[in-house]
């Protein structure tokens, strides 16, 4: 097989390669400071549609790590993009927070309960018996299904929470509708992010603490992968899947010289 080009973008996932339960992970700050210096097209990536693009800067910002607000790429903004790419100026019902009701107003949407075009599920801390009843029935009555990303578990300090996936299962078994899920590891959420920086899939890595997630979304995506072991995966799971990384390495810090 021929030499591969070299990297001239990067994508990473946020939680468990840069911070770890509201902590930078070290390394992670002067990964961040030489993608900036060296003015190459970077994302950080992440599955959860809570927060806005400039929220999260914030937050980030807060812990010492300086990510401008376009270079954050959500499930929520990819969500928002499929949908004004696939039906510009619908309507939909949405269970989630400002991260995807300010995407989806921000490409016109109406957010209503009155026969809306989709059904949209996001993450939220306050999933409500109300709002899934209604999902059900707008489900059955022909909303299409889509949902910002599968994971079934977050994060929290206090330990895993239920997460999309999770409630979105709940809703399928309502109503026998499987959702389409944007978010990660959908290619689409990665290609769209490329396209976002002006970036190619050949020239492009994408860094991730999960397999079934971050890796396997930028092996479909044609990116090289690297697998770092500071999140939920541990080297003797690698094994357990069917395809592999490009590269295993402990931690963010490991990365910093290859930029």
């Amino acid at each position: 097989m021929a030499d591969r080009k070299p990297i001239t973008s990067w994508l990473t996932d946020m939680d468990g390669v840069l911070i770890h339960e509201g902590v930078p992970i070290p390394g992670a700050e002067d990964f961040l400071k030489r993608l900036r210096d060296s003015g190459r097209p970077f994302l950080v990536l992440t599955n959860n549609s809570i927060y806005t693009a400039r929220d999260l800067h914030a937050r980030l910002r807060r812990m010492g790590l300086d990510v401008p607000a376009q270079n954050i790429w959500t499930s929520a903004l990819a969500t928002a993009q499929f949908l004004n790419d696939q039906r510009p100026g619908g309507s939909a019902y949405v269970i989630g927070e400002a991260g995807l009701t300010t995407a989806l107003h921000d490409i016109g949407y109406v957010l209503t309960d009155h026969e809306p075009d989709f059904v949209i599920l996001g993450e939220t801390r306050t999933y409500s018996f109300e709002a899934m009843t209604k999902a059900v029935r707008l489900i059955n009555d022909g909303a299409r299904f889509i949902a910002t990303n599968p994971d079934n578990v977050g994060p929290s300090t206090e330990g895993a929470l239920p997460a999309t996936g999770s409630v979105a299962a709940l809703i399928t078994a309502a109503t026998g509708r499987k959702p389409y899920f944007v978010g990660k590891p959908n290619p689409l959420m990665m290609r769209a992010g490329l396209n976002a920086i002006g970036a190619h899939s050949e020239t492009s890595a994408m860094i991730g603490d999960r397999m079934d997630t971050d890796v396997l979304a930028g092996l479909e995506a044609g990116m090289r992968t690297f697998l770092v072991l500071s999140g939920v995966t541990r080297t003797e799971d690698v094994d357990g899947y069917p395809f592999r990384p490009s590269q295993v390495v402990d931690s963010i810090a490991d990365l910093v010289d290859l930029i």
